[in-house]
């Protein structure tokens, strides 16, 4: 647990002192980020009256508390806190740790009415880091967990005028807008969407239209036509007005609807970029599954794609988890303190550390040409092929200029008999996978700005700002590469595959 106090006994945390005894409701804790920013909540303030978490109950476990005793309190995330003190870490989960079971897409959340307007009571502040992180989501599912569940948020707020909400939203609601991308509300880049004197855009009228047409395409389609359907109608939607997938296009609606709904109100909008894995805390390199940057290196490791679109130069923005925990926390404290007003921030590497798509992919190579034994999980052997990032029209000219005599290499062998698919065509259309979801992300012309949380660090002080760091300058980029995240793929993200010596298979043979 934190250390609050100078050799005088005075607290010297403006952070500690706002969240002393106040309730905090966090959605999205099974989700990677949340189970960061309770840990966060957990080992640095030791004061705050109360955590509840809102958590769907699943076919494994129906009640909320028993999933978050079985999927969340068991991670490894915590594994900090229960080697520092376990039975301290074990009496917080008991006495401040209050699970609700609910649905954020349901309205009251699937509770009583009697219980959502209590819960609002009880509750200072509500950090929303739920959401469907998938690009290509089918265009409703995306709407529901991005953007119009985002109703029931701002109906709980209803009954508790000082509550803080804090929304993770993402960079890259800026879509396809080019530039300096400052903490204030993005301009749509495609078909223009009418704008409020308040500065937030009327969508209300757009939602309806793409409700409609969810609703045609399902009059039409069924089973998996019908999914595939729903995929491409959210990218046609996304591409119209400015993004490029689905996932940013519908953050960027649930931005408006917020600003909308809490008018005049305590509303905190944090806009991570590439969430990576930690810096420093709860362990360097800590990681859930694989990210956006990942699916490339894994791509890569196991010599699947050598050869991928984007531009070297550009900015690739990556923060470590942890720095966008603190950033959140920074974003409740302020909002308690000052309340009854809209604040946008940033946290993001970009404009402050920036580090361009070749560097990225150089420590990678660099790390896997001279340390890849160290990696065993990340790399079966060492890579023997460059990775190079090339403009998309060369990309594409490459790979449609392959695919051709590869598919009918393919089919012949399949007419000989040969049933397995041809490795250089699966590896081609991986390359062609990745590419349709993240090309976008590889070849930026933006540059995030972070200048507005960088001035609410500094304003905090400067024990805030060693206890909550959220300063991506402090990032060597070719030590947290190469040394902290592949260590944490690894580690944390990646399942140790069996390898079998040939003495111990033919034991087994033997054996048998």
């Amino acid at each position: 647990m934190a250390n609050t106090q100078t050799t005088s006994g005075e607290s010297t945390s403006s952070v500690l002192e706002q969240l002393s005894g106040k309730n905090v409701l966090i959605t999205g804790t099974s989700g990677f980020l949340g189970k960061v920013v309770l840990e966060k909540l957990i080992r640095a303030v030791p004061d705050i009256g109360g955590i509840y978490l809102l958590i769907r109950g699943n076919k494994s476990h129906r009640d909320a508390r028993s999933r978050f005793l079985n999927e969340i309190a068991s991670s490894s995330v915590f594994d900090r806190l229960r080697h520092d003190d376990n039975e301290a870490f074990e009496h917080f989960l008991d006495t401040r740790i209050h699970c609700i079971t609910g649905e954020v897409t349901e309205p009251r959340f699937g509770l009583e009415a009697s219980d959502f307007r209590n819960l609002a009571g009880k509750i200072d502040a509500f950090i929303n880091s739920a959401a469907s992180v998938n690009f290509r989501e089918e265009l409703d599912k995306a709407l529901q967990i991005n953007t119009l569940c985002l109703r029931n948020i701002a109906a709980l707020a209803g009954f508790n005028r000082h509550m803080a909400v804090i929304q993770v939203s993402t960079c890259y609601v800026n879509g396809k807008n080019s530039g300096q991308v400052t903490e204030s509300v993005i301009k749509p880049a495609g078909e223009a969407i009418p704008r409020s004197n308040d500065g937030y855009y009327e969508i209300e009228e757009l939602i309806h239209l793409l409700e409609d047409k969810v609703a045609d395409v399902r009059t039409r389609y069924s089973g998996k036509t019908l999914e595939k359907k729903l995929v491409d109608l959210g990218i046609q939607e996304a591409n119209h007005y400015g993004w490029s997938d689905t996932y940013t296009f519908t953050k960027w609606l649930g931005e408006q609807l917020l600003m909308k709904a809490l008018s005049g109100r305590s509303l905190t909008i944090l806009r991570p970029s590439i969430i990576e894995s930690a810096l420093e805390e709860p362990a360097p390199g800590w990681i859930e599954g694989v990210k956006v940057a990942d699916a490339i290196i894994l791509a890569y490791a196991r010599e699947k794609v050598s050869l991928f679109p984007g531009k070297r130069s550009g900015i690739i923005d990556v923060i470590p988890v942890d720095l966008v925990a603190n950033g959140i926390v920074l974003s409740v404290a302020e909002a308690l303190a000052v309340p009854g007003k809209r604040r946008i921030y940033q946290c993001c590497s970009g404009s402050s550390n920036p580090l361009s798509l070749g560097e990225f992919i150089d420590h990678v190579m660099a790390e896997a040409r001279n340390h890849y034994a160290d990696y065993k999980q990340l790399f079966y052997r060492q890579p023997t092929k460059p990775f190079l990032a090339v403009n998309r029209r060369l990309f594409d000219f490459v790979v449609g200029g392959l695919r051709v005599p590869l598919s009918l290499a393919d089919r012949a062998m399949r007419l000989t008999g040969q049933n397995r698919e041809l490795k250089a065509l699966k590896n081609l259309d991986t390359g062609r996978s990745l590419a349709t979801i993240f090309g976008f992300y590889t070849a930026p012309d933006y540059i995030f700005r972070n200048d507005a949380l960088l001035a609410l660090a500094s304003r905090m002080g400067d024990v805030d700002r060693v206890l909550f760091p959220v300063d991506a300058r402090q990032i060597d980029w070719s030590l947290y590469l190469r040394k902290i995240h592949m260590s944490g793929l690894n580690r944390y993200a990646l399942k140790e595959r069996k390898v079998y010596s040939l003495r111990s298979t033919r034991a087994r043979q033997k054996a048998a």
